[in-house]
């Protein structure tokens, strides 16, 4: 039972890190143009 003091309050911060880390992601572009990374992979670049 005592685990519970540990456990939830960890992860209520591993799930704050991920929302960040999302948030992060979404305003800084790396969204922004997701199709066309999928297209650039199968383009052969010599």
């Amino acid at each position: 039972m005592d685990i519970l003091f540990i456990l939830i309050p960890l992860s209520v911060v591993m799930a704050l890190v991920v929302l960040v880390g999302l948030w992060w992601a979404v305003y800084h572009g790396q969204f922004e143009d997701i199709e066309d990374e999928g297209k650039r992979i199968l383009e052969d670049e010599q």
